[in-house]
């Protein structure tokens, strides 16, 4: 990559993150009235997973009620929109600027836009459904959890089938070793990593918390993506981070809004995607660790209730079990936030291993 390209490169992955941070301050006044004059949040506070002296702690240590817990939208419909609105001045225009400046590419972001609307939309109607079940059946339903599952299974297997027929891959690369044939396994393989990755929507819960942990990610994928020259896929990446920034503004102590299941699925889901692109899939469980963790200390919760009667946390997921030791809600959110960098940075130097 000579000088000039670089430096254009540059602009155009490090510009499209301040612009979709921008376009989102500029959406947030809007959405917010939207929100309020909707009253899109839940009447009663609660969530059905947990049960007995475990709920009752989680009702003390928050109220769910009276703020709005879509603000997932300002992130995708953002990120959707710099999308559209960069794509469109290629089209329109013959200048060479704009053109460069687009990152539509059938290669590198079809699949990462199909994935983050998709995800989204079925994140906002889980939403939805809950809160109209909190208003109108003084319960905190939603979209059950193998219908959801159902979803993220047939938008990865989408995304699977994409990269196996349309774009013929067949290996993973794993660091230190060089690229491993796994053939049609990668169907599923593609699939059950999806799941997993979506399980650690469960660290949503505390204001800013999901925000900052899926930040970091996003951001260690855009540098990956930057190093091995897929500049569409940073560009996508990158414009997540600007957009994910813009909600934490709102979204840190006390928050305005919570990003609501139709911004973790996306996210999470859209993250999967990014981590198959790059090729460094494997590094996923490092960069994404704070996910990782949110999601095992729920499986060992249930597992130790249902098998022995007995609890492994206070709370879980694991953020509500330092909460309930007497940490303050903050102080999580920033302890998380560093344990994510740490563990980005990490996962950012295994990946260029070799490569």
């Amino acid at each position: 990559m000579n000088t000039p390209d670089l430096t254009v490169n540059i602009i155009k992955v490090l510009g499209s993150a301040g612009a979709a941070f921008f376009i989102a301050l500029a959406l947030t006044p809007p959405l917010v009235r939207l929100m309020q004059s909707k009253k899109l949040w839940k009447t009663h506070s609660g969530k059905k997973a947990l049960a007995g002296g475990e709920a009752k702690l989680f009702n003390a240590l928050h109220n769910e009620t009276n703020t709005p817990r879509v603000g997932g939208i300002l992130i995708w419909v953002s990120v959707l929109t710099l999308l559209f609105l960069f794509w469109s001045f290629d089209t329109l225009t013959d200048h060479s600027v704009l053109e460069k400046l687009n990152f539509f590419s059938r290669s590198q972001t079809w699949l990462l836009a199909f994935t983050l609307a998709a995800a989204s939309l079925l994140g906002l109607a889980d939403d939805m459904l809950q809160i109209w079940t909190s208003r109108h059946r003084k319960l905190s339903g939603g979209i059950d959890l193998a219908t959801r599952l159902a979803a993220v299974s047939l938008i990865a297997l989408v995304g699977a089938f994409w990269f196996y027929f349309k774009l013929d891959w067949r290996t993973i690369y794993v660091p230190g070793m060089g690229n491993l044939f796994i053939g049609a396994w990668y169907i599923p393989f593609f699939v059950l990593t999806m799941i997993a990755t979506f399980s650690g929507s469960v660290i949503d819960g505390i204001d800013g918390l999901a925000g900052g942990v899926l930040a970091s990610a996003f951001t260690a994928y855009a540098g990956i993506a930057f190093f091995q020259n897929q500049i569409d896929v940073a560009t996508f990446a990158a414009a997540i981070v600007g957009a994910l920034l813009a909600f934490l503004w709102f979204n840190i102590p006390p928050a305005k809004f919570w990003m609501g299941e139709t911004g973790i699925i996306g996210l999470t889901t859209t993250l999967t995607v990014i981590a198959f692109f790059t090729d460094s899939v494997l590094m996923l469980p490092i960069i994404a660790f704070p996910l990782v963790l949110a999601s095992a200390s729920d499986i060992v919760q249930i597992t130790a209730r249902k098998l022995f009667g007995k609890k492994v946390f206070r709370v879980a997921p694991i953020q509500h079990h330092f909460e309930a030791l007497g940490w303050p809600s903050h102080q999580v959110t920033m302890r998380f936030w560093v344990v994510s960098i740490a563990c980005a940075i990490i996962g950012v130097a295994i990946a260029l291993v070799g490569r």
